[in-house]
Order: C-alpha cells, then structure tokens, then sequence
C-alpha cells in the first residue's frame, strides 16, 4: 500500500441499530482526496455473531480491486456481535484498521456477564488485543487496533483522513448512512 497516494481508497463500514433484531451496516468507499466512490450495504443479528462473515460478504459483493484498507467504526457491534478482523483480513486480503473514539476498561467483564457460557464469543472478543491511543492532527484522540498493516501507517491514514474532531472521514459518512437507511426500515 503506498500511504501518501491520493487515490488510495478506505473502505469505512459503521453500524446503526436501535434495540432491533437486526443491525444495519453501511460501507463507504472513499479516497484519500476524501472523493466517495461507492457504497455497500450489509445487515447483523443483535447480540448474534454473524458480523466478520457479513462483512466479508459486503467486500465481495462490490467486486473491487482497488481498496486499500477497510477501516471499522469498532469490532464489537450490534450488542455484542464481535467482528474478528483477523479472518476478515485472512479472506480479503485486505487491511484492517479498527478504530474507537472512548477510553475504557474494555468489554470483557460485559461480555463474561452478559453470555457466561459463550467461550466461542469471549476468546474472539480476547483474540481482538489491545487498543492503541493515538493523538490525532485534530487534537483528539482515537484508539487503534490493526491487522495487515503496521501502526505507523494506520495512525497517518486515520490523519489523513480526518477533517475535524476525531471520526475519520469515511467512518462518519458510513454512521450517517447507517442511521438513515434504519430510520427508512423503522419508518415502513
């Protein structure tokens, strides 16, 4: 992957769901010159574990060559749906860079609470390591995770594609779609 080159492209996927069975996602694809170049949509079961094997159907079903980087607004959604980034890179090929926006002690005393018996969703929840905090040039800060690209380089594309505040640009636009498209299936 050549960081500084313009066109180079992240796949931003984010989530909305509002006490539903099901989860909507919406991927963006959108260049370094922040230029939109598509859309992908996909659908999780809350509280399920069908998240990693979505998203792998999302990147294939746009039959692209030339994304860079997926980048995920968070690796555990839709009440606890953990994507596992690494069979996500493994299948796709693709780099992943997972990217969250709080400080916390983590999830898995939630987890352990919430599915006491579910080692399948603790070990993925474990296997996932730990966040890295990351000053951005906006002066806020993210925590990163990453798999197929080094740290180095997922800190300067979550810069470079950061406008303002602290959402990189292809994660906020995939939230706004997720929240409009659940907001039209909500209003049907």
């Amino acid at each position: 992957m050549h960081i500084p080159k313009k066109g180079l492209r992240a796949l931003g996927i984010a989530e909305s769901f509002a006490g539903r069975e099901r989860s909507v996602l919406a991927g963006v694809v959108m260049r370094k010159d922040l230029r939109i170049d598509g859309f992908v949509w996909g659908v999780v079961t809350v509280g399920g574990m069908d998240a990693t094997d979505t998203i792998i159907g999302m990147v294939q079903s746009m039959k692209r060559r030339d994304i860079n980087v997926i980048m995920l607004s968070g690796c555990v959604i839709a009440w606890f749906n953990i994507i596992d980034p690494h069979v996500l890179f493994d299948t796709t090929g693709i780099p992943v860079i997972g990217v969250t926006y709080e400080a916390s002690e983590g999830l898995l005393a939630d987890l352990q609470y919430h599915f006491p018996s579910d080692t399948t969703r603790i070990d993925a929840y474990k296997r996932l390591g730990e966040r890295v905090p990351h000053l951005l040039c906006t002066g806020q800060t993210v925590f990163i995770r990453t798999w197929g690209v080094n740290l180095p380089d997922a800190v300067r594309l979550c810069d470079d594609f950061t406008l303002e505040g602290k959402i990189p640009e292809p994660l906020r636009i995939a939230r706004l779609c997720a929240r409009s498209a659940l907001k039209s299936q909500m209003d049907t």
